[in-house]
């Protein structure tokens, strides 16, 4: 048994909440904050059997792609009648992180 927790940006979450239940799947979603740009991610919990593993993972990869987004690396500027607007910056989002972990045990009530 292996529990695979999948750090995802929270636009992929949901269609990969979908793939995963529609082949039998259970998730759960935690909704969490984190990376460069401390925007909304979401953490999901999957409990599956190791054969299982792969599956899981090809729908992740198929769900949750990297896009580019620019951003402002930094608050304007405001000194005395002076207004800087900093070049906004491209930077990579999306994609996924997943974390493999052996379950010794596993109880459903």
């Amino acid at each position: 048994m292996k529990l695979l927790i999948c750090v995802v940006n929270s636009d992929d979450a949901h269609p990969l909440i979908d793939a995963l239940m529609h082949d039998g799947h259970g998730a759960t979603m935690i909704s969490t904050t984190g990376g460069f740009l401390r925007e909304g991610n979401a953490t999901l919990l999957v409990g599956v059997a190791d054969e299982e593993v792969g599956d899981v993972l090809k729908k992740v990869k198929a769900s949750c792609h990297t896009r580019t987004q620019y951003v402002n690396p930094l608050p304007p500027m405001v000194e005395s009648g002076e207004l800087y607007m900093p070049t906004p910056i491209e930077v990579q989002v999306g994609g996924a992180v997943v974390f493999i972990l052996n379950v010794e045990r596993f109880e459903k009530f």
